[in-house]
């Protein structure tokens, strides 16, 4: 490790020219974030990405807001409000003096034209659902939105946390049509839109009137005067440019596994983490193909896999084995359903295959029935996906399974899982809550995608059901709780991983800590100082 950093640094000097951007020290003023990947826009309804997100965030607002603990609920937008017995009803009492950008006072006509917006189909969201059965939404006066539903939705203000539901202003959006968030923004962040080069930087300027900021900061006012969020493939140009003050911040996927111990070592960045932080990857199987549609297999991949040993191999550490579905620091994670996934254990997984009739084949590989114990598995290319799903082969192939891995860049590997083509699939995603992550997965009418698995019991939906229409936090725990044990002993996925947010900063920074909402690490990007 000593020799990879020191060369790191050696190299600083041949690696950073190829990045024009990164040619001297980060400007007075000017907080530069360090990404690996840009997003296509940043419209809030229409960009579900975490790297949309992380503009978005800092460019809007929405009307409430998440605290470090990811489940509490604190005012935004909105400074009160009140939720009618029947849970179907939210009213939502707005602060005063809130403006755009452009200076343009914002008030509930501007809310209730944002929600409208996000929940009309012609918006094509591919979040819609998290707004909930929406039967209206409506400004009372300038200060009161009326938020009406169908039927209740225990989820809706942790879904008006995320980014999805952030305020925009009406003229803008009207104006730029199709490209908003493309060639303009207009929101009531702590920062506003300068310019946009796609796939090179990104570039906002203070809020010159924010003074209203989630309560979980110490100062609801913008310090710096601009953040230039840059995009930089290479992982070893913005490890060199971290430590040499050439970046201000890298953090989330943009900071490899890899670099994590050895940037402890180093005097002139800062390294923190959340502890609190739900973004999970899995390995799923598409249950209605020949071989992952057999239970046995499933149980089976699901003991021969060693997580703790792929953590320590691929993840070098920094991210645990996860043992469970859901993370169990999310709201209403069952225990005993955590219990009911298999743990590591080989020895088990051949015993399963062999009461279920798979036999080794001359190769080792099982075969039943005239049919091999084969899985297609696809994935997004990256370097943990590569480590992660090696390893797994590797130990499935030990039990007499066989795994064949096909991993794909991100410009056509999307296209790749809405296919049919797959047995199994790798997948890593956000959620604030047991609810939010099984509703993306799990419904039925999700299918094929993101419903990947073509699970369709009607069990599962109407426990969905339940959870997300309880007016009873133990109705809700109890409905989910149900689900996450039915799906545990179905061994539908293989829980891999559970990746954690960890945020580098250079010796200039001051104040900055990271949230971990939806993946973002800045998250309103307050409380930041620069020293110089």
């Amino acid at each position: 490790m000593k020799t990879f950093w020191g060369g790191l640094m050696l190299a600083a000097s041949a690696v950073l020219p190829a990045a024009e951007a990164l040619a001297q020290a980060a400007p007075r003023d000017t907080l530069v974030w360090l990404r690996e990947i840009d997003a296509d826009r940043y419209d809030p309804p229409r960009s579900a990405a975490t790297a949309a997100g992380e503009a978005i965030f800092l460019l809007s607002d929405t009307l409430v807001s998440m605290d470090w603990d990811q489940r509490t609920v604190r005012p935004g937008l909105a400074e009160r409000w009140e939720v009618s017995e029947d849970g179907k009803t939210y009213t939502f009492h707005l602060k005063r003096n809130v403006t755009f950008c452009d200076g343009k006072p914002m008030t509930a006509r501007d809310v209730a034209y944002t929600i409208n917006r996000w929940v009309d189909p012609a918006t094509r969201s591919p979040v819609r659902y998290r707004a909930g059965q929406v039967e209206s939404v409506t400004a009372a006066d300038d200060y009161t939105v009326v938020y009406k539903l169908k039927e209740p939705y225990s989820e809706l203000l942790y879904q008006l946390t995320q980014q999805f539901s952030a305020i925009v202003d009406q003229a803008t959006v009207e104006k730029l049509g199709e490209n908003f968030g493309v060639q303009g923004f207009n929101g009531t962040g702590p920062y506003c839109w300068q310019s946009w080069t796609p796939r090179q930087d990104m570039v906002l300027t203070k809020h010159p009137n924010y003074n209203w900021g989630p309560p979980i900061y110490q100062n609801p006012s913008p310090q710096v005067g601009r953040i230039v969020l840059r995009i930089i493939p290479e992982a070893n140009t913005r490890l060199a440019a971290i430590q040499s003050g050439q970046a201000d911040v890298v953090a989330g996927p943009a900071l490899p596994a890899f670099a994590i111990e050895g940037l402890r070592r180093v005097p002139t960045v800062k390294l923190q983490q959340q502890s609190v932080f739900f973004y999970d990857i899995f390995v799923g199987f598409k249950v209605d193909k020949p071989v992952a549609s057999d239970a046995a297999i499933r149980r089976a991949a699901n003991l021969a896999v060693n997580k703790e040993a792929i953590s320590r191999a691929v993840f070098f550490g920094t991210a645990p084995a996860a043992p469970e579905l859901i993370n169990p620091q999310a709201l209403d994670y069952d225990a005993q359903a955590g219990r009911m996934v298999p743990r590591f254990n080989q020895d088990e997984a051949k015993k399963v295959l062999d009461e279920a009739g798979w036999v080794p084949g001359p190769d080792g590989i099982r075969v039943k029935d005239g049919q091999r114990a084969t899985l297609l598995a696809y994935g997004l290319q990256n370097q943990a996906n590569n480590g992660m799903m090696q390893a797994m082969q590797a130990d499935l192939r030990r039990v007499g399974i066989e795994l064949r891995v096909q991993l794909w860049d991100a410009t056509v590997g999307w296209g790749k899982l809405a296919t049919q083509e797959y047995d199994v699939f790798t997948m890593s995603y956000p959620y604030v809550s047991a609810t939010d992550a099984l509703s993306l997965y799990f419904p039925s009418g999700n299918r094929p995608t993101p419903n990947r698995m073509n699970w369709a019991d009607p069990e599962t939906d109407a426990l969905l059901d339940a959870a997300k229409r309880a007016t009873d936090p133990a109705a809700r725990a109890e409905a989910i709780g149900k689900l996450q044990r039915k799906l545990a002993e179905a061994n539908v996925w293989v829980p891999m991983i559970r990746t954690s947010m960890w945020m580098a900063t250079s010796q200039r920074v001051e104040g900055a800590r990271p949230h971990g909402i939806y993946g973002v690490a800045l998250y309103k990007g307050l409380d930041i100082r620069l020293t110089r």
